[in-house]
């Protein structure tokens, strides 16, 4: 086995792209490669998902705590040929001045090995001084190779190899060179999702066929051998909710090119306490899944309005089953969904109109980062009050014409929610938000979800079920 944290010296380096690539090419080799992300994005992971053909997992300072990291990562990439960890921003970039949630500090936590990646772009002989101060700035961090991205040609290579192999001990595992063919195509929040990419495939094995040309596979796998995982100290797993019954509880969720953003642990989570997740095209279906609950995710709905608009039929079910009373949790893409109606660009589409309010999109971000919501006790997902939980959110709309009253679910210390001030509008059974929180752990949003689906099933049937506690364990 071999394990590996990819990073590199600042964003925007191609660790993607390559991660991208190493992932198809070995997995083409047929090894199993897992591969994982640092931080609350979701479209990477949706990426290396299709390359890997396993789920890619987050691993987040923020949101998850040191040992629910250490067992996530450990469960999942104790199997693998290859656990890969693509780092976010630079290695030693974070929000904490001394590098505490830093890429560095991720590697560190997990044992691992770091491939640094380089943008070479306009640089000969200065790539030595930098990698020997990113050598010298952590010298318990090991920097076992580098990988030479954004090469202008062979010229090019050869001096920068020359100047590497002179001034450093660093091995150079692979010179990718410049090709805008290979790029992802971005928009305002980031790539385009892989589930949304009609070329998504093609492109992932475009990519492959680069890395395979231009990167030693074999050295990499070396570079990452005699790794020993460390394990989780203390409650080492992350914690399930735990449910009992003889009829699964069924969670009707949107996952379609419109909608994609879910963790893969808070999945797995759902069916670890035996939920039956029913997936539903917000596109395509006619109706909801028969359901005892219903997730809305995040996703961009200002892609497809026109779709989402001509799908009279589900938008309708969606009003009344939702109205009904149907336990509903929606996030973002999920929140704009549920307003009267979407707006971009001098366009407009009719949304499910359960949300008394219009989503707008801005040229610029509203809310983006990591958040702090204190809970006000005003939902099941919202308990306890005074409670304060981390979340994040990045989103280029805002709210208009918003009825007045509402109740809201969070108070926003940090971030920007609805309205800079509250987040997470209440409506019955409903609650929907911005931000966006993680379901698995103490203070996700899965275990009390699981019980307001089981109370709306006992509410709705004549057959009373054992009860779930929905109890952390």
């Amino acid at each position: 086995m071999s394990q590996l944290y990819l990073s590199a010296t600042h964003k925007s380096s191609g660790k993607t792209t390559l991660c991208l690539g190493i992932g198809r090419a070995l997995s083409r080799r047929g090894l199993k490669v897992q591969a994982f992300k640092k931080g609350p994005d979701y479209i990477d992971p949706i990426w290396h998902g299709r390359a890997t053909g396993r789920p890619c997992y987050n691993l987040d300072f923020r949101l998850m705590r040191e040992d629910e990291i250490v067992a996530l990562h450990r469960r999942h990439a104790a199997d693998a040929d290859l656990g890969l960890v693509e780092g976010n921003m630079g290695l030693f970039d974070g929000m904490d001045p001394g590098g505490r949630d830093s890429n560095a500090a991720m590697a560190r936590r997990l044992g691992l090995p770091v491939l640094l990646v380089l943008d070479c772009t306009g640089m000969t002989r200065g790539a030595a001084p930098l990698l020997l101060g990113y050598q010298a700035f952590d010298p318990g961090l090991r920097i076992a190779g580098v990988i030479l991205n954004k090469v202008a040609g062979e010229r090019h290579e050869s001096k920068l190899r020359a100047v590497i192999e002179q001034y450093t001990d660093l091995p150079v595992l692979g010179a990718l060179h410049r090709d805008p063919g290979l790029s992802i195509v971005e928009r305002h929040l980031g790539l385009i999702p892989g589930n949304e990419s009609l070329e998504a495939e093609a492109r992932i094995d475009a990519i492959a066929a680069a890395v395979e040309a231009q990167v030693d596979l074999d050295a990499l796998l070396r570079a990452g051998q005699d790794v020993r995982l460390p394990r989780a100290e203390g409650r080492a797993a992350s914690l399930r909710p735990a449910f009992t019954g003889p009829q699964r509880l069924r969670l009707a969720y949107a996952r379609d090119r419109a909608f994609g953003f879910h963790y893969a642990e808070d999945l797995d989570t759902l069916r670890d306490a035996g939920v039956e997740l029913r997936p539903f095209d917000t596109l395509r279906d006619a109706r909801l899944p028969d359901a005892d609950g219903l997730w809305l995710g995040g996703g961009f709905p200002e892609s497809f309005m026109t779709e989402l608009e001509a799908n009279q039929s589900l938008r309708a079910d969606l009003h009344a089953r939702i109205t009904a009373g149907l336990p509903t949790y929606a996030e973002c893409g999920g929140l704009m969904y549920l307003c009267r109606q979407l707006r971009w660009g001098g366009r407009s589409a009719a949304m499910v109109g359960v949300v008394p309010a219009d989503a707008v999109m801005t040229d610029q971000a509203v809310g983006r980062g990591y958040a702090s919501l204190r809970l006000s006790g005003a939902h099941p997902l919202a308990e306890p009050e005074g409670a304060v939980v981390a979340a994040h959110e990045f989103h280029h709309s805002g709210l208009q014409a918003l009825a007045p009253g509402l109740t809201h679910a969070y108070t926003v210390e940090r971030g920007h929610g609805i309205d800079g001030r509250n987040d997470g509008i209440v409506l019955g059974n409903l609650l929907a938000a911005y931000c966006h929180r993680r379901g698995s752990g103490e203070h996700g949003w899965i275990g009390p979800f699981i019980a307001e689906m089981q109370r709306w099933r006992i509410k709705n049937t004549s057959l009373a079920e054992p009860s779930s506690s929905a109890l952390l364990s």
